[in-house]
């Protein structure tokens, strides 16, 4: 197993992505990663700056929201210029990086739920458009990683995240219509499987109540990304089951937005306490386990998440340096 201590969720607050990139790489460099800044406005939003990898399937704005166009337009542009910045400024800061880097996309199921149909449908109302727009993406994403590993050839891995906010109500049938008077149809989570599969080995970002554990392990993800404060003892059977596969927890500790940050062994408690009722050697606790914010860091002030990274950086060295402390009996 690998052991990354600590990461940030994906967004980060500003406009400034060369400020961003020199945070993370100086807070988390075990496992730093490409921020977004959806400060920055139309296009560098998650979902426009993941619709901007799709292949073949071009979008613009409606009031409502992205909707699929009939050929690229102002807003795609927009889009594709924000993430050109982004990997222009990724080769800038990270020119002599040398290790894992993790890249953060939008997932097929939350996007499918955002993005409309020409004819204002959401696309998830449609099997086939889904199934068009998880190739599209997988298609994307692949010449995304590609171009990621050729301005940083000193990368030896490229963690994938597939942020998944929406996946719950896509699987519960919770999901407004277009028209937000109904109610999509639940989506039957072979499906869900099914589309994972596109994106080998990617870890599942979740910062909603009801994070599928075991649909998620059947799928075959590498991890799962999901903040602590949501988890129900009701939940933790599938995550222990997902930890008994290997799959890693990142595990969401550290407020995500301005708050008073406490010392590091109180911060890694959440982690401890959660492992001890699991019942897994505190061996295995580093090498499963990574610590993140609570979610993105783009509602925080920049000077509070520089210290968000920081915090989760020192909390993850109390589970490497003496976890079984933590670990007692109450």
């Amino acid at each position: 197993m690998l052991t990354w201590g600590a990461t940030g969720v994906g967004s980060h607050p500003g406009e400034d992505h060369l400020e961003a990139l020199r945070v993370v790489f100086g807070e988390v460099p075990e496992l730093p990663y490409l921020p977004e800044l959806p400060a920055r406005g139309v296009g560098a939003d998650m979902i426009g700056r993941t619709a901007a990898l799709l292949v073949d399937l071009p979008v613009e704005v409606q009031p409502s929201g992205w909707r699929l166009a009939d050929r690229p337009g102002r807003d795609h542009r927009r889009a594709v210029d924000h993430l050109r910045r982004d990997l222009d400024g990724l080769e800038e800061v990270g020119n002599d990086y040398q290790g894992p880097l993790k890249v953060q996309v939008c997932g097929p199921w939350t996007l499918a739920a955002a993005l409309e149909l020409r004819h204002g449908d959401k696309m998830l109302s449609d099997a086939g458009a889904v199934r068009d727009l998880v190739a599209s993406l997988a298609q994307g994403v692949g010449d995304h990683l590609a171009e990621v590993c050729r301005r940083l050839p000193g990368v030896t891995e490229v963690v994938l995240q597939l942020d998944e906010p929406g996946l719950p109500g896509v699987l519960a049938g919770t999901v407004p219509t277009a028209s937000g008077f109904g109610r999509l149809a639940a989506v039957e989570g072979s499906r869900v499987e099914e589309s994972l599969g596109a994106f080998p080995a990617s870890v599942v970002h979740c910062c909603a109540p009801g994070v599928p554990f075991d649909l998620l392990r059947r799928a075959g993800v590498r991890g799962v990304s999901v903040d602590s404060s949501l988890l129900r003892r009701r939940e933790e059977d599938g995550v222990g089951e997902a930890v008994e596969a290997g799959l890693q927890l990142f595990l969401g500790v550290v407020p995500a937005t301005d708050a008073r940050l406490l010392d590091a062994g109180v911060v890694a408690k959440p982690a401890l306490e959660l492992w001890r009722r699991l019942g897994f050697s505190p061996e295995r606790l580093a090498e499963q386990v990574v610590l993140t914010p609570a979610c993105g860091l783009a509602g925080a002030s920049p000077r509070y998440a520089r210290a968000a990274l920081a915090a989760a950086r020192k909390a993850a060295r109390v589970l490497r340096e003496d976890p079984a402390s933590g670990m007692q009996p109450g």
